[in-house]
């Protein structure tokens, strides 16, 4: 069994291996997603740390925004703010780009697994597919001709 903070730590090590593929990832919503969730409840159980808000690398629409900036174990990590963070935290500025988070060695497959246990992550149920084609469907005849043409054509 691990001990409090192991678990937290392999957790904040989780949720920092799972927000760096986000990063990179064609579609991230996913990855977002279950980081803020894990993130949400380890706040929760008094296992992360509110420390104040951030400006935002990434204005929108050319808008200045915050975000919030959480500690978990020796990680930090940025979610979007709620209106009660406005209030209740201190505005700590531009981001500080000399701070790195620990290096972590961790496959995204296990951080992941990490993190659904640790959320209880149920995977949506996939839509049935459909059996059958579309009426509009036409098949296609490509790759049925023989190669090379076995009939002889006349010159």
């Amino acid at each position: 069994m691990l001990s409090h903070n192991d678990s937290v730590d392999k957790l904040a090590k989780a949720i920092f291996t799972v927000n760096r593929h986000a990063k990179a990832a064609l579609k991230p919503q996913h990855l977002y997603t279950v980081k803020k969730i894990a993130i949400e409840k380890l706040l929760k159980e008094k296992k992360a740390e509110k420390i104040g808000l951030h400006f935002s690398n990434n204005p929108k629409f050319s808008n200045q925004h915050s975000t919030l900036l959480v500690r978990v174990a020796d990680y930090y990590f940025h979610l979007p703010p709620s209106k009660e963070d406005f209030d209740q935290l201190t505005h700590l500025g531009d981001l500080d780009h000399n701070y790195r988070n620990p290096k972590t060695r961790m496959s995204l497959s296990y951080a992941k697994k990490v993190i659904y246990q640790y959320i209880d992550w149920k995977e949506p149920k996939q839509k049935e597919q459909k059996k059958g084609f579309s009426s509009y469907y036409t098949p296609s005849s490509l790759g049925k001709m023989e190669w090379p043409p076995t009939k002889k054509f006349h010159k």
